[in-house]
């Protein structure tokens, strides 16, 4: 009976260790989260992580209060060896908190009470306590009630108007279409898919300030300078027929 107890007992102390190190991981992580990257943490990962570390107290709780873990209350823990001088394995242990287990560090790690001076502290506040009138006392929690239930209210409201704001930004319609916009890009800087514009060609004709005459070209425009005048052919056939005529006699 005494073996199996000790196994159960291993078992569980097995497990209580195995939960406390986790908790610890998360403490640490957590801790060196608000000291290195408390600009990035934002209000929903404060929570989270506050809700891991409760879940794995929770967790922890559980196994204390299991039908088959056996009262640890009943148990005796005492020092074997007290020594002044530096314990090493210790300090592995205890990841350098603990050095040496002497007289000064047992009354601190081995208590079941509190320090007599936090003690006194809760001593006094439970003696307040007790002097509060019922009525006043329930007028108190009935405030503080109200209070909380307002907080959360507001909370909710606020909560629903952002996720329908959520729900509102995700319904809005495309207006926009990548495959036009490449269309339009390849257009501008390739000039794909636009027609090309038709050139102009010129009718052959006389070129301008030049006349047409039954023997060719003649300039009308201003002459060059040194070019005299050209002699007419018509003016010297009319001069020569009218010598010719009798009837100038």
């Amino acid at each position: 009976m005494m073996e199996r107890e000790e196994k159960v007992l291993d078992i569980v102390l097995e497990s209580l260790i195995s939960r406390c190190q986790e908790i610890k991981k998360s403490l640490i992580s957590f801790l060196y989260r608000l000291e290195n990257d408390y600009q990035k943490l934002d209000w929903p990962a404060f929570l989270d992580n506050f809700a891991l570390i409760s879940g794995q107290i929770n967790n922890m709780m559980k196994i204390l209060k299991n039908e088959k873990t056996p009262p640890l209350r009943n148990r005796i823990l005492l020092p074997l060896l007290l020594a002044p001088d530096r314990d090493e394995d210790l300090a592995t242990l205890t990841e350098g908190r603990v050095v040496a287990f002497n007289h000064e560090m047992v009354p601190d790690y081995l208590r079941t009470k509190l320090e007599p001076e936090i003690e006194a502290i809760e001593a006094k506040l439970s003696a307040k306590a007790m002097q509060i009138n019922p009525e006043t006392g329930s007028k108190h929690i009935t405030s503080v009630n109200k209070i909380a239930n307002h907080i959360l209210e507001l909370i909710k409201n606020i909560k629903e108007d952002w996720e329908s704001e959520s729900s509102q930004r995700t319904s809005i319609p495309v207006t926009s279409s990548i495959q036009d916009t490449n269309t339009i890009l390849a257009a501008i800087y390739l000039g794909k898919g636009l027609k090309p514009v038709p050139t102009m060609v010129p009718k052959p004709g006389p070129a301008p300030g030049v006349a047409m005459g039954p023997q060719g070209p003649n300039q009308t425009g201003p002459r060059p300078p040194g070019m005299g005048k050209a002699p007419s052919a018509i003016k010297t056939n009319i001069k020569s027929a009218s010598q010719n005529n009798p009837y100038n006699r």
